[in-house]
């Protein structure tokens, strides 16, 4: 099958970056605890609107938030390149209503990406989507079983073989919903392992991507400020 390099689903970044990286062993600091008020988060209500674009903006986490050694890493121009996915039916399965830009198909979205002491390997991206419950439930639910419904499975970017091994891990208890998974990337001679984790509160889904360390240290501070009451 070919489809757009970013309807890979959650990780086609992660993909097209690959050989410039090196088998992720980082380790961070720990970050601030959050405040009080941000542990006490509030979801709107079931039948709230979904969040606006920049509301969602507005709820992304900034270096202020994560600590010192984290630096916002510039948005790179969405990848249009084709790739070809071989050995994974449930992704042939998807086509093209995966994801888009190396996004969810969702049209309210925010995201941001950071990098951590300076390394290509230390990076962690936060995205924010906000809609129904119901299709954020259904679209995020059948991404993640498709991508982890293949143990292996090769992609091809341009002339380059990425090999792809996926696991599925347990979650936090946080949220309505959560999805995880471990992929190990591996091109070149090296291998890249990218945690990936996903929470449905209500309306709003906080998805938390790259480093596995970096994943398990913000992920409950990401969906802290993004449902906490405005």
């Amino acid at each position: 099958m070919r489809v757009r390099a970013a309807a890979l689903g959650l990780t086609a970044v992660t993909v097209l970056a690959l050989p410039a990286c090196s088998t992720n062993t980082t380790e961070a600091k720990p970050a601030s605890t959050p405040s009080t008020q941000s542990r006490k988060s509030a979801s709107p209500s079931r039948n709230a609107a979904p969040l606006s674009s920049a509301a969602l903006e507005e709820r992304l986490l900034d270096v202020s938030d994560l600590g010192a050694g984290y630096v916002r890493k510039p948005e790179r121009p969405a990848q249009h390149d084709d790739v070809t996915v071989l050995g994974c039916p449930a992704l042939n399965g998807l086509g093209g209503d995966a994801a888009r830009g190396g996004s969810l198909d969702f049209p309210h979205r925010a995201k941001v990406t950071f990098t951590y002491g300076g390394g290509s390997d230390s990076e962690v991206s936060e995205e924010l989507y906000s809609d129904s419950a119901d299709k954020l439930s259904t679209g995020t639910g059948r991404i993640f079983e498709a991508m982890t419904g293949c143990p292996k499975y090769q992609v091809l970017v341009g002339g380059t073989a990425v090999d792809i091994a996926t696991q599925k891990v347990a979650s936090p208890r946080l949220g309505d919903e959560r999805w995880s998974q471990l992929m190990t990337f591996s091109a070149g001679g090296r291998d890249t392992v990218v945690k990936q984790t996903a929470v449905r509160d209500v309306g709003t889904l906080v998805v938390v991507s790259g480093s596995p360390a970096l994943v398990d240290q913000h992920l409950a501070q990401a969906h802290a400020k993004a449902t906490a009451a405005r």
